[in-house]
Formats: C-alpha cells, structure tokens, sequence
C-alpha cells in the first residue's frame, strides 16, 4: 500500500473508533446496567416503569414482573418494562400553591374579560364560552 490510500483510509477507521467509543459503547453499557437492575427485582421494591406508572414489585416470574398500582390492583408486566428503581427521595412530590403566591381563579379572569369586551363592542348581550 502506497501512501496516498493509507491516507484515505485512515480518516474512516478514526471515525469508525470513534462512533465505537462515543455512542455504541455508552448504549451497551447502559443495556447491560438495565437488564442487571431487572434481574435483581425483589418484592417489595418501588419501580417505575418506561411509562412513567409508579408501582410496587409484588411477585417475579421468569420474564414478568407482578405490580401492585394501587392496593389491591395488580398488573402484569415485561421486565424489559420496568425503567428504574425507586428510592423515596425520588417519589413525585405533588404540586402543592405556596403559601406567599395567590392563586388567581380563572372563572374571575373569564368573567373579567366578558365584562370589559361587552363595553368595548357596547353589546350587552351574554357571550357564550
């Protein structure tokens, strides 16, 4: 091989390793860190699934997973399902007003905007929402 293809070819094998170690290796290892953590389910456990459903490990078969949603409403699942593990610290916290913060009705803004458009057109007529 002359000089000239090896310089032509050098460029592809630097992009080729460089895929490799910037997006093929990363996945594979992030597959391998969520296939170990479906494997080590045990009852009890908080999970969520790749939906976003929020549940608790009620019983492990070979490749299902028994979830409790609600007390006494289990459900059937993949393991392959089942995104992350759930420590309390991450449980959703509900959107809770703060206490300095009023909270504006919107039937007040509603009827506000009626009020104010009925003088500007000097039509009295009620408008339907």
């Amino acid at each position: 091989m002359d000089m000239g293809s090896l310089g032509s070819i050098l460029p592809l094998v630097l992009l080729v390793v460089v895929f490799y170690f910037l997006l093929i290796r990363p996945q594979r290892k992030r597959q391998q860190e969520a296939v170990k953590m479906q494997n080590s389910l045990t009852p009890g456990t908080r999970v969520m699934t790749t939906t976003g459903l929020f549940a608790t490990v009620v019983t492990v078969d070979n490749e299902d997973v028994i979830l409790e949603v609600a007390p006494g409403i289990e459900t059937r699942w993949v393991k392959a399902a089942i995104g992350r593990v759930v420590t309390p610290g991450d449980a959703p916290v509900e959107d809770e007003p703060v206490a300095d913060e009023p909270v504006a009705d919107v039937a007040d803004e509603v009827k506000t905007e009626d009020v104010k458009d009925e003088t500007k057109n000097g039509d009295s007529s009620t408008k339907q929402s």
